[in-house]
């Protein structure tokens, strides 16, 4: 695998950087949270430069990049603290679609996508059922937690059937959507209930392969969820180091003693790291390596770690000014965090990475 972006992928990164300042400046983010303010504008630009359809196949619609295309996209956005849905739509909505739908209902929502049309995953197969009926399938249950779920078009639902987990394509007014509370105002996390919502036979997905591909999507949405984390945490650090070389104090720059260099550099090294490991994620995926799952769980456990560490310098530096509204800080702290408490925390993931580990040289020391 080759770790160095491409001259595509970096030009991309670059425009990418760009949008986000122009685009999505920190006042339209206080403008949502507090008055909950349009983002269309916005979402049309994204949709205008095609990002939508970045992993939608060419065939379909779309771009036919891979993953480390969007989790470069992903990362400036989070930069930003995008509160549009295009987190939901990309990485949790559109590979469930992309992976286990046939035919032309794929080929159309995938089009759709591509096109600007938003979407959510509802991913909870363990309170949400299907049965068969008539033409086509039930689905009762109700999944906490869910991103979007109040801004989506469709819902791609993953639930258990007779036939194991099956993957439900659903229009989004066909669910009672709650909206809940989060540490992110900017964020729409939600709570979806289905009482007794039909899906025809042909919008639905059943069977071992498609287990596998959930799993698979599961993979490609923690993996954006912790590009998103190492994009907010990056900007902690940019207005950390902003700061520390304007605040004097005894004369000189904060930046200047010792003790707050080896803070910032703390935080630089943490983000890295965490960009190395959600990059070499995105490769697996781009690659569909074996290593996927474990490269997945790694990169939204570094991510968490960095935006730990984000936290407690970045608010530290400030010195208690980043607890307040009237600093930019907090706006991307609140995303970072939020991104830790989504799809597994990193505690979660290490232990998740570390089973794996276990488990693969169980089965190489049995094979000797």
């Amino acid at each position: 695998m080759d770790f160095q972006l491409t001259d595509e992928q970096v030009e991309l990164q670059r425009i990418a950087r760009e949008v986000a300042e122009r685009e999505c400046p920190p006042s339209l983010v206080r403008a949502v949270v507090e008055e909950d303010a349009d983002v269309d504008a916005l979402g049309k630009t994204l949709v205008d430069l095609e990002w939508h359809g970045l992993t939608v196949p060419a065939e379909d619609g779309g771009s036919g990049a891979t993953a480390v295309e969007l989790v470069v996209v992903l990362e400036e956005l989070g930069w930003a603290a995008d509160p549009t849905p295009f987190l939901a739509t990309t990485t949790q909505h559109l590979p469930l679609v992309r992976d286990c739908l046939q035919g032309a209902v794929r080929a159309q929502r995938l089009a759709a996508i591509a096109a600007g049309s938003p979407g959510a995953a509802v991913h909870s197969p363990g309170t949400i059922a299907a049965r068969a009926d008539g033409d086509g399938w039930v689905l009762d249950g109700s999944a906490p937690h869910v991103l979007d779920g109040d801004r989506a078009d469709q819902l791609a639902i993953v639930a258990t059937s007779d036939d194991g987990v099956g993957v439900f394509l659903a229009p989004g007014d066909k669910a009672t959507v709650v909206r809940e509370p989060s540490v992110d105002g900017s964020l729409h996390l939600t709570t979806v209930h289905l009482d007794g919502v039909r899906v025809p036979w042909e919008r639905a997905a059943t069977g071992p392969a498609v287990a596998a591909a959930v799993e698979r999507a599961h993979e490609e949405a923690v993996t954006g969820l912790a590009a998103v984390m190492v994009g907010a945490s990056q900007r902690i650090l940019d207005l950390v180091l902003d700061h520390v070389r304007q605040r004097h104090q005894f004369g000189v720059p904060i930046g200047s003693f010792q003790a707050v260099k080896h803070m910032a550099v703390d935080l630089y090294t943490a983000i890295e790291r965490a960009r190395a490991v959600v990059h070499f994620a995105a490769l697996t995926i781009a690659e569909d390596d074996d290593r996927r799952r474990l490269a997945a769980s790694i990169a939204k456990a570094a991510a968490g770690d960095a935006q730990r560490i984000a936290a407690q310098h970045g608010i530290q530096l400030f010195g208690g000014l980043g607890y307040t509204w009237e600093n930019d800080l907090q706006l991307y702290l609140r995303r970072a965090k939020a991104g830790e408490m989504l799809l597994g925390t990193a505690h979660e993931h290490r232990l998740a990475a570390s089973r794996l580990v276990l488990s693969d040289l169980t089965t190489t020391e049995a094979a000797r």
